[in-house]
């Protein structure tokens, strides 16, 4: 006959009231708005993972509850069930209804079809509760396992030692089973299926006749060894032709250089490979001369890379670098390989640059999308008077936090403006902006060497931090960001986990929202680096140009 109280079986057989409790209130949080529209899937997740969180609390609640003393008699307890297999559905029933109002409102915020599927919706649920039910199932494992070890430690050292020594060890095994074992070997395969896909070439591209391009038969850089994004990268660039077509005046044929991570076998030597190539290719001869960041997998956008090749006619180079096979949000767990990219190009080219004749090298620009932007500001030491003094200006997109300029200059904000449009001093080096016309203000003089950000207020990628478990963000501020629902409130845990499943849908939503940017770069860079006789007129026939060829491919 058992004679143990609840409380000291190793695992219940049903899970707790506080835990039941706690599962379906986080369960019900779970549904409020956040920054991107959700599918049904990411709504299960987000739902199955904050009532797994929520059952977490509850269950730790009571057990603090019961050890201070506190139980409550049978009849209590049996009552407390009652009211509460009453309540849980109808909540159940009740938020899910009103999380369908809550999408249909940020869908229309951000121009998308209102309407999303009952049928599915009702998915939610059930997924969410498997998911849960997995996640339990494994929770009390481990606990099993511990207090089973702990039960045999307890023969030959103290029961509190024992229980604490039974804890750390599992602690151990875990943490060393998933640093020691799981992630290297998911990085691992993760690599190798990157660098297989990065060994293919996308339709439409070929392998290119002109001098000015790397992988042409001139080029030092073979065409194999640049990589998919890298053979995308060279053979997007506009001809002389279609230049001439857009500007109806002369023009040159653009130098695009690329370097991939096949190319030679330390990062140093790369860089210094691309300083070749754009030496081969005339590039300091060029008005303007533009070093780009890439994303992890080496992919730079092409609304980021052509404008300036329109605008100036042709007259203009472009250089990137790849430093890894893995997409930007794996890359982010190997380490500072961007950062070391990101200086080790600049550095090098800089260096060249820097001997020539002020008035005969090009204007030098910098550029970075997402972890490019990262990588672009770690190049002068996440220093905004450095990137100034050293460069002519550059265009970030999509910043993180972890940019640290970008994080210095948002902290350090003039009074009064939000964290999702700060104003720096005065605007006079560094401006931010969703649309173009934020660029213009505050209205007041812009220096030569100028910088700009383009950051949506919806943007998961920006706004994602590890603090949102425990502390309200200042973008949930008034007044908010266009683009961010006056509904979305800030819970502990909750919201965390539902910015998180908005990263996996950052770029489902329209263009200017979430993580996606579309022609806007154009109107940037016509802010950052304008030529002569260029105006808005212009500006507007170069968006609609990129918009169309964004279609044709």
């Amino acid at each position: 006959m058992n004679t143990r109280s609840p409380s000291t079986r190793v695992v219940r057989r049903w899970p707790g009231w506080g835990g039941t409790v706690g599962a379906v209130t986080f369960y019900c949080l779970s549904f409020t708005p956040s920054l991107i529209p959700r599918a049904w899937w990411l709504q299960a997740l987000a739902a199955g993972v904050t009532a797994l969180v929520g059952y977490t609390v509850g269950a730790i609640v009571q057990w603090v509850v019961e050890v201070c003393g506190a139980r409550p008699s049978a009849r209590v307890t049996r009552v407390s069930w009652i009211v509460l297999g009453v309540l849980a559905p109808i909540a159940v029933v009740a938020v899910t209804a009103r999380s369908v109002a809550w999408q249909d409102d940020l869908r229309r915020l951000m121009g998308m079809d209102p309407h999303i599927r009952w049928w599915q919706w009702t998915l939610v649920p059930i997924v969410a509760l498997l998911l849960c039910v997995v996640f339990v199932t494994i929770g009390r494992a481990i606990r099993l396992g511990t207090r089973t070890a702990s039960r045999a430690l307890a023969y030959v050292i103290p029961p509190r030692i024992a229980l604490t020594g039974s804890v750390v060890l599992a602690v151990v095994l875990i943490v060393g089973l998933v640093q020691g074992y799981l992630l290297p070997g998911i990085l691992g395969f993760a690599e190798a299926s990157a660098s297989l896909a990065d060994s293919g070439t996308s339709a439409g591209i070929v392998q290119p006749s002109l001098p000015t391009l790397s992988g042409s038969p001139a080029s030092l850089e073979p065409w194999d060894s640049l990589g998919s994004k890298g053979r995308d990268f060279i053979g997007q660039a506009p001809s002389r032709s279609q230049i001439v077509a857009f500007s109806n005046s002369p023009a040159m044929n653009p130098v695009r250089v690329y370097v991939g991570l096949k190319s030679a076998p330390t990062l140093a030597a790369r860089a210094q490979l691309a300083v070749a190539e754009l030496v081969r290719t005339g590039a300091f001869q060029r008005k303007v001369l533009v070093v780009f960041a890439t994303t992890g997998s080496g992919w730079v956008n092409e609304n980021l890379a052509k404008p300036l090749e329109y605008m100036y006619g042709g007259d203009s180079a472009l250089v990137a670098l790849q430093y890894s096979y893995l997409p930007s949000w794996i890359s982010f767990l190997t380490g500072g390989e961007a950062a070391d990219a990101g200086q080790a190009l600049f550095d090098a080219v800089y260096a060249h640059w820097a001997t020539l004749p002020e008035a005969a090298r090009p204007r030098l620009f910098v550029s970075g999308e997402s972890l490019g932007s990262f990588a672009t500001e770690e190049a002068f030491g996440g220093k905004l008077p450095a990137m100034a003094a050293n460069s002519n200006g550059g265009l970030l997109i999509g910043p993180t936090q972890s940019n640290p300029m970008w994080r210095s200059v948002t902290n350090g904000r003039d009074a009064g403006s939000p964290v999702w449009r700060p104003v720096y001093q005065d605007g006079s080096t560094v401006r931010f902006a969703q649309a173009a016309s934020d660029l213009a203000s505050p209205n007041g003089p812009w220096d030569s060497a100028r910088v700009a950000y383009l950051e949506n207020g919806s943007d998961p990628v920006t706004w994602w931090t590890e603090d949102l478990i425990w502390e309200r963000p200042q973008w949930l501020d008034n007044p908010r960001a266009p683009d961010v629902s006056g509904d979305m409130s800030w819970y502990p845990f909750v919201t965390f986990w539902q910015v998180t499943c908005d990263l996996a849908a950052a770029d489902s939503v329209p263009d200017g929202h979430g993580h996606r940017f579309g022609t806007t770069p154009a109107a940037a860079w016509a802010a950052v680096a304008q030529p002569p006789g260029w105006n808005a007129s212009d500006t507007a026939r170069l968006e609609h140009l990129l918009a169309q060829e964004a279609l044709a491919h």
